[in-house]
């Protein structure tokens, strides 16, 4: 584990270090897997890399580098280690509880009190977390069971729908065929009746053709007599 992390250094996601660097969130992702790639040692919470300060330093270097990558990298993991080796040998000292004790009994005594309220205090805030989460479960479960419910009217408003859509389709499409039935017989009685006034028209003009022959005939018939008459009164 890193020991160059100071307590409460702030920590960076990577979209975070990529604002703040000034580069894409694949270009952080990249920089970082090649600097893994030479040694580099990055602070992880399970696969997701943390980043601190020291890793941000060392990702603008990369991008302002004239060097290939690697090299580059190479270069900030030898720093690295430095940084690493002089934490290690940095000797950590702690105080010996013991003696800091108050030897005085009242002071003693005020002590184990302020203890005792800030117990207090965390016991306290704890059941409020406790009811905030009892809280946040319990309006969970109202948004799920909210959820189902609106899920499940419009499921239900998406049936009705279709249905209604389908009846009238329907209705359309018996009505488009009545339609069509009635223009079909509109249609044969028109033929019919146009048919009709032909053969009345073929018999009236049979019956003047009739009527026109018998006149001629009869006219002719008057020219043979009067023919007749005629040669009696020259004899």
């Amino acid at each position: 584990m890193r020991s160059d992390i100071k307590p409460n250094e702030q920590a960076f996601s990577t979209k975070e270090v990529a604002e703040e660097v000034g580069i894409a969130t694949p270009t952080v992702r990249k920089y970082s897997q090649i600097l893994e790639r030479n040694g580099y040692e990055f602070l992880k919470d399970g696969d997701r890399r943390i980043f601190v300060q020291s890793d941000i330093v060392a990702l603008i270097a990369l991008r302002d580098t004239d060097k290939p990558l690697d090299d580059t990298a190479k270069e900030l993991v030898y720093q690295q280690r430095e940084r690493l080796e002089e934490s290690t040998d940095t000797g950590i000292t702690i105080p010996d509880t013991y003696e800091n004790l108050p030897q005085d009994s009242n002071q003693l005594k005020e002590a184990l009190m302020f203890l005792v309220k800030e117990l207090a205090v965390t016991r306290e805030m704890n059941d409020r977390l406790t009811n905030d989460m009892a809280q946040l479960k319990t309006t969970v479960s109202r948004l799920q069971q909210d959820h189902h419910v609106i899920s499940s009217t419009i499921g239900n408003s998406a049936q009705k729908t279709n249905a209604r859509i389908e009846k009238l389709t329907e209705q359309q499409n018996t009505n488009y065929e009545t339609l069509l039935q009635l223009e079909k017989q509109k249609s044969e009685l028109l033929q019919k009746e146009i048919q009709n006034m032909r053969e009345e028209q073929k018999k009236e003009w049979s019956s003047q053709n009739d009527f026109n022959k018998r006149l001629e005939e009869a006219i002719q018939k008057s020219k043979e007599k009067r023919g007749w008459l005629f040669s009696l009164f020259r004899k």
